[in-house]
């Protein structure tokens, strides 16, 4: 019986422990929770946030379907107009190169430098585009290529091809974008290859992704086309002339897939939203029917998928990412010289008027991008070339380029009708965008 009693005993208490050891792991469960709700409370405040038809859409940037030719053939039989879902985040931020930055290195002037510059012979880069080789094509001028930029309240770090070729061992830059940042590319790899032997570099064939290699540092300098960003029926780098322009503003998978493994990313993405007709909107693969938005509309839907993936992709430890600012055009004399009625043609020196801004840069489209820019904070870093781009009216190509499309005999009489203000000579403008890349690494 007392035997019976001590079982009975012990079997209360080891049914007691184990209701108590239930009762502990439930209230520490609870305590967690709290904890970790908490924390990621505390991480939503912090996060970016983008209009939730971006994220919670079922065909963003992660959808795995790229759309073919016979895809974009049957896309957007009929069109509606496009009405804007949510407007942009409009969060107030002192700009990022304003609170690291001691001084404004956007600001200043240029000035002729003929012991400096060029950087790099147009003769000797064995990659340079005759679409921006303005001597070889018949530019009898050359001070264009002697220009340097000056801060006013400092002084840029000088250009060094060695120095940059170090920075970037065992490491990928790739450009995206369109044609202008095509030309800033050409002129990185201009500034590199003279300090890399022959034999030790080469240049992979024309193709959406093209790659410059400098073996010794196991470098490469890479250029890939996405001019609209987002996924687009203007992706072929050749075939992309179309009547109509057609966007998936959602989709970025086959864009991202290509640039995700970059160490250290240039973005620039401005010229196709400005030209042409409306840009039809394809929210879904399937959809024949389509939303047509003016470009400023487009280029904000784009810019805020793009922005998302920065924001959920990016880790700013292991890869950098700059945004290039609006390249300006000069097509109107008149705004620099009154009264007059020509464009870029002929101009052979800068704009020396501190406070010139003319029609070439769209304040309302850089207003947009930049509310875009300063959510991402410090992921994204801005490279502001519109300003000192907006004094160079002298560097553009004009007619001293190869066209591929024939003209008119009434064409051929007025030069300044078919001069390309839009591009940039080299070596030119572009290197100095180059050389504030190179401050920044």
């Amino acid at each position: 019986m007392l035997k019976w009693s001590r079982r009975r005993a012990l079997q209360f208490f080891y049914f007691a422990l184990f209701w108590l050891f239930v009762l502990f792991s439930l209230l520490n469960d609870q305590t967690d929770s709290r904890i970790h709700g908490g924390m990621q409370d505390e991480d939503s405040a912090t996060r970016p946030s983008f209009p939730t038809y971006l994220t919670t859409n079922s065909s963003t940037y992660k959808s795995t379907r790229v759309l073919g030719d016979s895809d974009w053939a049957k896309a957007c039989v009929s069109s509606r107009s496009y009405k804007r879902r949510l407007s942009s985040s409009t969060r107030n931020q002192q700009r990022r190169e304003n609170r690291q930055r001691k001084c404004d290195i956007f600001t200043g002037r240029w000035v002729y430098d003929n012991v400096s510059y060029p950087l790099y012979d147009e003769g000797g880069c064995p990659y340079m585009s005759d679409q921006l080789a303005c001597t070889k094509h018949g530019r009898p001028d050359v001070d264009y290529q002697r220009m340097r930029w000056q801060p006013h309240d400092c002084n840029l770090k000088r250009w060094n091809g060695r120095e940059m070729l170090e920075k970037l061992r065992n490491k990928r830059l790739m450009f995206v974008g369109d044609s202008l940042n095509r030309g800033q590319w050409i002129s990185m790899v201009c500034l590199l290859q003279s300090m890399v032997p022959t034999g030790k570099k080469s240049m992979s064939p024309n193709a959406p992704l093209t790659i410059f290699t400098a073996e010794e540092y196991n470098a490469t300098a890479e250029f890939y086309w996405a001019p609209l960003i987002v996924e687009s029926n203007s992706d072929d780098p050749v075939n992309h002339r179309l009547d109509d322009r057609i966007i998936r503003p959602n989709s970025l998978y086959k864009h991202a897939s290509q640039w995700k493994n970059a160490d250290i990313l240039v973005f620039n993405s401005y010229l196709w939203w400005r030209s042409g007709p409306k840009i039809k909107l394809l929210w879904n693969a399937d959809d024949e029917m389509c939303e047509e938005a003016d470009g400023l509309d487009a280029m904000e839907l784009a810019l805020e998928t793009w922005a998302d993936w920065v924001s959920s992709s990016v880790n700013p430890l292991k890869q950098r990412v700059f945004f290039v600012t609006m390249s300006p055009t000069h097509l109107w004399s008149r705004e620099w010289n009154p009264g007059s009625e020509g464009n870029c043609f002929k101009e052979k020196t800068p704009i020396n008027t501190d406070s010139y801004w003319g029609s070439g840069s769209d304040l309302s489209t850089m207003k947009m991008v930049e509310n875009i820019l300063d959510k991402l904070d410090y992921k994204v870093t801005v490279i502001n070339i519109t300003k000192l781009s907006e004094y160079r009216k002298d560097g553009h190509p004009s007619i001293y380029r190869k066209f591929w499309e024939t003209f008119s005999p009434q064409q051929l009489e007025n030069p300044a009708s078919y001069s390309d203000c839009i591009h940039w000579c080299l070596p030119g403008v572009p290197d100095v965008w180059n050389e504030l890349l190179f401050n920044f690494l």
